[in-house]
């Protein structure tokens, strides 16, 4: 452990930060006695009906908070029920700015580029909600998006959500079975769909799609087509499809008339990655959607009017979401679609110097990925608006934290975040006004009671353990789809440890009050029953120079009896490079002398590619399971599932 922190905020830093100002709200409204954020975080947790009212008053949430408690039965998890009296509109809340100042800076790989004013937002927006409202959705349809991450996008969610509807998306690069594996649950009236969309310079038809999807999603009453590839698309062959401009034509901007609903009423649904069956769908209401990101947007990224905050993302992932939530901070978000490995990897921080990005968002992988090529952005861009980077995704490595403050900005509030789709937010993430060590994700987010439990279900301090959390939060579901009884919800979360949420990281708190998160806790591998998370062999492996990156399980073993468990570690090389016997027992001595002498693998294999979901994350339950001849369920959810062959009856794994 270092004995300095690899960054620190200035005294003026501090004294700026949205955060201290919060601080100084607290203590004038409730006369807490706070001066720090780790007295912030414990009051936090302890008066939740206090700091979700600050929260609201202070960030500036539109709507009424009504009167009575903030939160009604708060000591059941499930079943706390917050601002039982408030009404508000989300919509409402993103459309606070009508002037002519920038709401979204948009780039679609190289080729087009554009810039959407908040007076066109909301002008766009007026017209849309009108021709929905007009087409029959109430509040409570569900209108689904099979979109690219473009302004029209952002446009389609805010006129569904401005309704009271529910709004559903996925990215367009999945297959018809993805699409109804998710939009046949949930049974949309309204289809968005873009005629296609750009990647690594290609241009994709998505029109052919259409055609499918249009006689398999019988709930669909209008598949509203936005053009993005190409001008004029011909879509007549399509059932029951229209052009978005044809759609708005007779609409003129006017007053939105947003309808302002309860607390929880559901705003998102979002989906679980699926690899292990059909998606859940998951639901999230408006009021602890927008709570939770104003917090964490304006208190924990520092996130100001005005600034510009970019997340790349695709619009099946929930960063998505939050993303597009900063514009009830009063920012302006910057939208990307395409591949992130354009113009030799520069391309996003291309836009990031072109857009004037103040918090650039991405993933540990990525971040991974321009260590290993060599990118040196504070040599080739200017990157003077910048002042905060965020990663998440899987585990950001040590050396990851190297790499930013050595080769991306010297200044800079480098956040590792973690949370997930489940809670369309963090559990643990950034604190601008603290130090920023090696390896470390700086703390829970407030409001948040995080703690590390064993596998009795005991808090734990320095040691690995089970992330939980104690107590019950805005944004947690609202509950499943199509689950009444809410037995699939309880199963998900709450079989584990009754009454306590149990998130599924594999985690561990540190002595500066951060945390390391060692992977999934179901894809820990358990040799010779001892708990060894992924992450911590990957940071040995990949640190490696003739490792692009790499896959590790745990393999029954032996196969015919088993009676414990090997490790198996799948590594794709760089062009050129074999795996021979000295590669071998070099990646074997980097993870012994780094990690320990269980964590080498028992087995090392070359693969050609590494399977992930859409949203970039490795399959490891996926590969685990071809490994021992199971079936992989719902390979929609896999962005490349071809991949999986390469892991099907090798024959090392049978020696």
């Amino acid at each position: 452990m270092m004995d300095t922190p690899l960054w620190q905020p200035s005294a003026e830093r501090i004294a700026a930060a949205n955060l201290t100002a919060f601080i100084g709200h607290v203590r004038g409204r409730w006369g807490a006695a706070i001066d720090d954020c780790a007295a912030l975080h414990r009051w936090s947790v302890t008066e939740p009906e206090r700091f979700w009212r600050s929260v609201w008053e202070f960030c500036g949430a539109i709507g009424d908070a009504g009167d009575g408690p903030a939160i009604v039965d708060g000591d059941r998890m499930p079943g706390a029920r917050w601002f039982p009296n408030a009404r508000l509109n989300f919509a409402e809340n993103l459309l606070r700015r009508r002037d002519r100042s920038p709401a979204i800076v948009f780039w679609g790989e190289d080729r087009l580029k554009s810039t959407v004013t908040c007076a066109e937002l909301y002008s766009e927006v007026s017209r849309l909600s009108q021709a929905l409202r007009d087409a029959g959705v109430r509040p409570g349809d569900r209108v689904a998006g099979y979109m690219p991450n473009v302004p029209g996008t952002i446009i389609a969610m805010l006129a569904t959500t401005s309704l009271g509807a529910v709004w559903s998306s996925c990215s367009p690069d999945f297959g018809v079975q993805g699409v109804l594996d998710r939009f046949g649950q949930i049974e949309p009236r309204v289809l968005f769909a873009a005629d296609g969309y750009f990647y690594n310079g290609k241009t994709i038809d998505v029109l052919p799609r259409l055609v499918e999807i249009s006689e398999r999603l019988p709930s669909v009453e209008k598949i509203v087509v936005v053009p993005y590839t190409q001008p004029r698309p011909r879509i007549s062959h399509i059932s029951r499809a229209i052009n978005v401009h044809d759609l708005m034509a007779p609409y003129r901007p006017h007053e939105i008339r947003f309808e302002r609903l309860p607390f929880d009423h559901p705003l998102f649904i979002m989906y679980s990655s699926g690899t292990t069956g059909a998606p859940k769908c998951i639901v999230h209401g408006a009021g602890g959607t927008l709570l939770q990101h104003l917090k964490e947007h304006q208190l924990h990224v520092d996130l100001k009017p005005g600034e510009r905050l970019f997340y790349f993302t695709t619009c099946g992932w929930m960063m998505w979401n939050w993303l597009a939530s900063a514009l009830a901070s009063r920012a302006v978000i910057a939208l990307y679609d395409g591949s992130p490995l354009i113009a030799g990897g520069r391309i996003l921080f291309d836009y990031a110097d072109a857009a004037r990005v103040s918090v650039f968002g991405t993933s540990a992988k990525f971040i991974d990925s321009a260590a290993k090529a060599g990118l040196r952005p504070r040599l080739s861009h200017r990157l003077t608006a910048l002042k905060a980077l965020l990663s998440t995704g899987s585990p950001l490595v040590p050396e990851g934290f190297d790499y930013v403050y050595r080769e991306v900005k010297g200044d800079l509030h480098l956040a590792s975040i973690s949370g997930g789709t489940d809670i369309i937010s963090c559990f643990v993430l950034g604190n601008p006004t603290s130090p920023v060590w090696r390896g470390e994700i700086q703390g829970p987010g407030l409001g948040m009671k995080v703690e590390v439990f064993d596998d009795s279900g005991h808090a734990v301090q320095m040691q690995k353990g089970e992330l939980v959390c104690t107590a019950p939060f805005p944004s947690m579901p609202v509950g499943f789809w199509n689950d009444p009884g809410g037995a699939k919800y309880r199963a998900a979360y709450f079989e584990k440890f009754p009454g306590v949420w149990c998130h599924g990281d594999y985690i561990e708190r540190t002595g500066h009050d951060g945390y390391v998160i060692y992977g999934r806790s179901d894809a820990v591998l358990n040799p010779g029953g001892v708990r060894i998370g992924t992450a911590e062999i990957y940071r040995q492996v990949e640190s490696l120079d003739e490792v692009v990156e790499s896959l590790v399980i745990g393999q029954d073993w032996p196969p015919d009896r088993p009676t414990d468990v090997r490790v198996v570690l799948f590594v794709r090389l760089r062009d050129g490079i074999r795996l021979d016997d000295s590669l071998v027992e070099k990646i074997k001595r980097a993870i012994r002398d780094n990690a320990t002498p269980r964590h080498v693998p028992a087995k090392i294999v070359h693969v050609p590619d590494i399977p992930r979901t859409r949203s970039g994350k490795i399959v490891e339950l996926a590969v685990r399971n071809v490994v021992h001849g199971r079936p992989v369920k719902n390979l929609e959810a896999l962005a490349n599932p071809e991949a999986l062959a390469h892991y099907k009856d090798r024959p090392e794994l049978a020696q």
